[in-house]
């Protein structure tokens, strides 16, 4: 058996977890929604990076769709619930593929019968407007993790590639982690700063996640992880799942990346932008400035790193299709992830710590948020804090 069979034969008993997808987001931006026009029952391969074949073809066994919203957004939780509403559209459209998931157990219902495990993130803590209440609502709804911020600051948390505000978490800040612990909803690190990881390891009882981020050590890009937070996910439990966008996995992406985002706004697009125009401008600007190629030993170096700073047992995968223009050579889409898993054999990981990577660890992280939340919901209720200015924090009365 060669290796890619090995692969795909190995993802058909351990299929991937994988930790983020900006479908829904991609879905609004070119379509608004009109899931009739972006049929992922349908080759969508000139569109989206995401479609059911290619979810099928890749091994895909579980995936946290991202319920993002941009933080420059004046009225970020209706668009938050305009997200989940989308991701409840597609499991509703095409039940017999995607199965809706709130629990480890559901995960591993949804791999009994050969779905994909739909679970939802909310990617940025705008997307609570300061409010626990609003976090446990989004809760309530199927949101299984919270990024604490996106690429911009919120009132109580510092963002990786924003100015430092509140010098990590404030009091509030804390309070939303705690909260998040109680109520069983994953702490998301990535996009945050260095300081916000380590405040939010120190105040978790619970394990964290990194739905995706690469190593600090192998490409110095500020979204991705320090080793010494890396080295404190065995004692907190959590995981770190890679990402697969080139500007936070290859050195020579990041010079170029910037050059390309400061051409977007230039443009006048977002530099996040994925519309047909904002694509056009990217593939102008690529035409007149080669970009710098990942590919998918790239990625695995990444892996190699993080599985001996963290453990193999918390590492995860976090592509972030339909979240960035360029993807890695052999990554192209949704359907690489058996290449991945090829060069990592190639690379002499062994079955046992691949099933890890791959399905094993997701799941046990989410059990054990949950087992978490059991504990602390029989020993206090539900928070009232409230922020009364940025980073302080401050009780309601009853």
């Amino acid at each position: 058996m060669d290796r890619l069979e090995a692969a795909r034969e190995l993802l058909r008993e351990f299929p991937v977890v994988d930790g983020h997808n900006d479908l829904p987001w991609a879905l609004r931006e070119q379509v608004g929604y009109d899931l009739d026009a972006r049929d992922i029952a349908t080759d969508q391969s000139a569109h989206l990076h995401t479609d059911l074949a290619r979810l099928r073809a890749g091994g895909v066994g579980a995936q946290y769709w991202s319920v993002y919203v941009r933080s420059d957004l004046p009225d970020a939780v209706p668009a938050t619930l305009e997200q989940i509403d989308c991701v409840r559209q597609l499991i509703a459209r095409y039940p017999s593929a995607l199965r809706a998931a709130l629990t480890a157990a559901d995960m591993e219902a949804a791999r009994a019968e050969g779905r994909v495990a739909s679970l939802m993130g909310a990617e940025g803590g705008h997307s609570i407007a300061n409010s626990l209440a609003t976090l446990r609502a989004l809760y309530a709804l199927g949101v299984r993790y919270m990024t604490l911020t996106h690429n911009d600051n919120v009132d109580w948390a510092d963002s990786a590639t924003d100015a430092p505000g509140v010098g990590g978490l404030s009091a509030f800040g804390r309070e939303v982690v705690r909260e998040m612990n109680r109520e069983g909803m994953l702490v998301d690190l990535s996009h945050v700063a260095a300081t916000t990881m380590r405040d939010a390891l120190d105040a978790t009882s619970a394990p964290v996640i990194f739905s995706h981020s690469s190593a600090r050590a192998v490409c110095d890009h500020p979204r991705n992880i320090p080793d010494d937070v890396l080295e404190r996910l065995p004692a907190n439990g959590g995981m770190a799942m890679v990402t697969f966008v080139p500007k936070f996995v290859l050195q020579a992406a990041v010079d170029w990346t910037a050059a390309a985002d400061e051409n977007m706004r230039e443009h006048g697009f977002h530099h996040l932008a994925t519309t047909p125009e904002a694509m056009k401008v990217h593939r102008a600007f690529e035409e007149r400035n080669p970009r710098p190629v990942a590919t998918v030993s790239t990625v695995a170096d990444h892996l190699d790193h993080m599985r001996e700073t963290a453990g193999v047992d918390h590492i995860g995968i976090g592509g972030d299709y339909d979240g960035t223009a360029f993807t890695p050579d052999g990554l192209t889409d949704v359907s690489g992830y058996p290449n991945l898993i090829a060069e990592l054999l190639d690379r002499g990981w062994s079955r046992t710590d691949l099933a890890k990577l791959t399905w094993q660890n997701a799941v046990r992280v989410l059990g054990a948020a949950e087992d978490v939340a059991r504990d602390l919901q029989a020993a206090r209720g539900p928070s009232n804090a409230t922020i009364t200015r940025p980073g302080r924090l401050s009780v309601r009365a009853p």
